[in-house]
């Protein structure tokens, strides 16, 4: 092997940061990224699954507004929960229980029979879903070198996009072909819950995890893994102190309270709007007069908007920073969710949809890139899970909110709500530490 370093000692962090992107940093993406673009599938589906059962099942607005925010009640919990798990137990154990939990549920909804069985298991989907996400980028980050640690990260969050047009394309070409077709499309959402074994075989765990916990031979083994990856001789690393898990308590003390207010605000402002807009987008198309199948069509397109959204991001994220880049995009969301208030013609609706799409899903990313950095090893997953928790009480609140502001103005009162929380989500992130080519191990200022 050749070695870029010198013989003397250094933390297992530092032998990590040091590193090039190698093919192990690829398997981790890839493999993380997977179940992400899964869980973005399944609830991507519900969507059109609302769209469908609306014609069917004769649903009213309030019994379609529950179908859509259930969901995010079992995310909120799952979230909070799932980030508390994964500082005790180890992220990759977290990632591949989530994945089992939600892929199972979702193929139970595929037999739901009435309103009330399809919540139940709509709030168990949730419950899977809100863990798995912010664990899954901790696990990233904490592996990325730092130099492109939040370009690795807006690349794991990409494949988001990827499952969302998943499930636009299943939306578009199973959910209307009979009646049947919302349960073919719900049936393929039970994907992850073989995919959980994959995960749970393949994916290494975290080393600054199983350094706190005094796994040291564990953690050895993982950073050794790299390291050969990228043909560099393993140096001598110094002695981690195991360190108790933290209280959920310490995101509120002295020092850490400004950042997790900045960063609980950013969340509940982009989940409110992108969920609000993107879960009901189908259903609106319908009731402004699109067929459901130009409706499933249209929001096709303005979903592949999203992927140049992310790549844009991510070459954007290590050359601005984190703040400027999560600022701009939320700005962009602003402007499109204004535009899209205001649109009139299928032309101007279906440009406007991919501007709000481009700019919000590149938000995204950086938002999943800045959030596993605000915290030290310890709180990183019980920070980030708690953050995604309390942005899910917007995903709650957006689409039971949709139908009343549907009555008082129309698809334009709705829009411009959505751009008022992009606004405000922007200036509580100029509150947000810049953390570009950092340490995850050095203090956050």
């Amino acid at each position: 092997m050749r070695s870029d370093a010198t013989t003397t000692s250094a933390t297992r962090a530092e032998r990590l940061d040091r590193l090039p992107f190698t093919r192990e940093h690829g398997r981790l993406v890839v493999g993380s990224g997977l179940g992400w673009a899964l869980d973005a599938m399944d609830v991507g589906l519900i969507s059109f699954v609302m769209a469908a059962l609306a014609v069917q099942w004769s649903l009213t607005p309030t019994e379609l507004s529950w179908i859509g925010s259930i969901g995010f009640v079992g995310m909120a919990l799952g979230a909070t929960l799932g980030g508390l798990l994964a500082d005790r137990i180890g992220r990759r154990q977290v990632f591949a229980l989530t994945l089992l939990v939600f892929g199972v549920a979702t193929g139970a909804a595929a037999l739901a029979w009435s309103v009330a069985s399809l919540l139940v298991f709509r709030f168990l989907i949730g419950l899977g879903l809100g863990a798995e996400l912010p664990v899954a980028s901790t696990l990233v980050s904490e592996y990325a070198p730092a130099r492109v640690r939040g370009r690795v990260v807006v690349a794991l969050e990409a494949f988001w996009a990827v499952g969302w047009l998943l499930a636009a394309l299943i939306g578009y070409l199973v959910v209307p072909g009979s009646d049947d077709g919302w349960r073919w499309a719900l049936a393929l959402g039970a994907v992850p819950a073989l995919y959980a074994v994959v995960v749970r075989r393949g994916l290494p765990e975290s080393v600054r995890f199983l350094e706190l916990r005094g796994r040291t031979d564990e953690a050895e083994a993982a950073v050794r893994r790299f390291e050969s990856a990228a043909g560099v001789d393993p140096v001598p690393s110094a002695p981690a102190r195991p360190t108790p898990a933290p209280r959920p308590g310490a995101l509120w003390a002295v020092g850490s309270r400004r950042r997790t207010a900045a960063l609980w605000a950013v969340w509940f402002g982009i989940n409110f709007a992108y969920y609000g807009a993107f879960i009901w987008l189908p259903t609106l198309l319908v009731a402004s007069g699109f067929s459901l199948v130009r409706s499933f069509g249209f929001t096709l397109l303005i979903t592949l908007a999203q992927l140049p959204g992310y790549a844009a991001a991510a070459l954007l994220i290590e050359r601005w920073g984190r703040r400027p880049t999560l600022v701009v995009f939320l700005l962009g969301s602003a402007a499109g969710a204004g535009l899209f208030a205001v649109a009139a013609g299928d032309t101007a609706v279906l440009v406007t949809g991919m501007v709000l799409s481009f700019f919000n899903l590149g938000a995204w990313g950086a938002v999943y890139a800045v959030t596993p950095e605000v915290y030290p090893t310890a709180l990183r997953a019980t920070g980030a899970g708690a953050a995604a928790g309390f942005g899910r009480l917007a995903s709650i609140a957006a689409p039971l909110c949709v139908p009343p502001l549907l009555t008082a103005g129309g698809n334009g009162l709705v829009f411009g709500t959505f751009a008022a929380f992009f606004v405000v989500a922007a200036l509580a992130a100029c509150l947000l530490p810049e953390r570009r080519g950092q340490s995850l191990e050095t203090p956050v200022g």
